[in-house]
């Protein structure tokens, strides 16, 4: 049986526990309320009478989180690395020494609700993702046993982007592809390219011509090329697995590919986008924004980035309606949970559409 007893502002439970003859009561304090200590103690004595023993040493949040990073992320590319070491830099920040056992949603609740306070609600969601998924292998390895981040509420103060700021429409994606069917520079291939094919910069640099299977009209992507200090040295591994793909690709840019590489000799490394001149022997980023910028500014086209040219890709598959498994796939998500984050704008238009098709098809059956 536990028994319960307030603390100055908080509540600790005490569950009575006999090891080896020996009395070895099962402590823990901090909560806000009796309510959340009872709900704790309950489960772990319904644990306890299954043979489940509570990990009661304390576990260090941010040592605990630096080496969750280093066993079960081990592959990661440098950028994706570079964002989990600073969700790792404020945990140290806001959980200096705490216990993961410690936390309880509300005071987790309470970290989001700061941290947001000064950062959009979309870099909010990505730390929580982060530590979301350290949480649930804490509990798997039964360290804690309450999933803290669950149904948290997000939020942020600094307005966020919006999404269509982020792609282009149908009709401006026609005609970038138009002023792009006699591309004059290595960078206009590769805007042709990222928007055709909706792969990641790091992707598209790290294309070899090998990639290339014209007979399939395909492309093959399992590799990466670093293209900034933070990322791996030359070539690299894809994002995650799912990212190890092969995607069918649009006759036209194939045999533009295949005209370019007819016409040009290759090169030492074989990459599509070599660059001899540059730091790190491929077409940069910020050159590639800067002439994307151009081309749009002449089309009387809102800027977007090259990373948009994905969005764009992904977009337009939904507006045409491809499958959101099949898009996924695609682009090489993880998991479908990350397509549907980042296209909700765009399926819920959908929706709405699919609403009024429903409410139609109905009334042509029944009238």
């Amino acid at each position: 049986m536990a028994s319960y007893q307030k603390r100055g502002k908080t509540w600790e439970y005490c569950i009575s526990q006999m090891v080896n003859g020996k009395s070895k009561p099962i402590r823990k304090g901090g909560f806000a309320t009796k309510g959340e200590a009872k709900a704790e103690a309950t489960d772990i004595e319904a644990g306890l009478q299954k043979g489940i023993v509570p990990h009661l040493k304390p576990e260090p949040f941010d040592k605990y989180f630096e080496e969750w990073l280093k066993l079960y992320k081990p592959h990661i590319g440098g950028n994706t690395r570079e964002r989990y070491l600073n969700t790792l830099n404020t945990i140290r920040e806001y959980f200096p020494g705490e216990a993961i056992q410690n936390i309880t949603k509300r005071k987790y609740q309470a970290f989001l609700n700061s941290y947001g306070s000064t950062r959009a609600k979309g870099t909010a969601g990505k730390l929580n993702s982060h530590i979301r998924a350290c949480v649930r292998d804490a509990i798997d390895e039964g360290i804690i046993r309450v999933d803290f981040t669950r149904k948290v509420v997000l939020s942020g103060s600094v307005p966020a982007k919006r999404p269509e700021e982020k792609h282009l429409n149908y009709f401006e994606s026609k005609r970038l592809t138009q002023a792009l069917e006699k591309p004059v520079a290595l960078s206009h291939y590769l805007i042709l390219l990222g928007l055709t094919s909706g792969l990641r910069f790091g992707e598209l640099v790290g294309l070899t011509r090998k990639d290339f299977d014209f007979k399939k009209s395909q492309i093959n992507i399992d590799k990466t090329w670093g293209y900034t200090k933070k990322m791996h040295q030359g070539f690299g591994p894809t994002k995650n697995e799912h990212s190890v793909r092969k995607i069918k690709m649009d006759k036209t840019t194939m045999s533009i590919f295949k005209n370019y590489f007819d016409c040009t000799p290759d090169n030492i490394l074989g990459l599509v986008f070599y660059s001899p001149s540059s730091k790190y022997k491929v077409l940069c980023n910020t050159a590639v924004n800067k002439v994307l910028k151009k081309i749009l500014g002449k089309l009387n086209i809102d800027p977007i980035s090259p990373h948009g040219l994905r969005h764009t890709h992904a977009s337009i598959l939904l507006y045409k309606r491809a499958s959101i498994y099949y898009v996924s796939e695609r682009l090489g998500h993880g998991d479908i949970e990350t397509t549907l984050a980042y296209y909700a704008h765009i399926i819920k238009e959908l929706r709405e559409q699919d609403e009024t098709i429903s409410a139609k098809t109905f009334e042509e059956l029944v009238g």
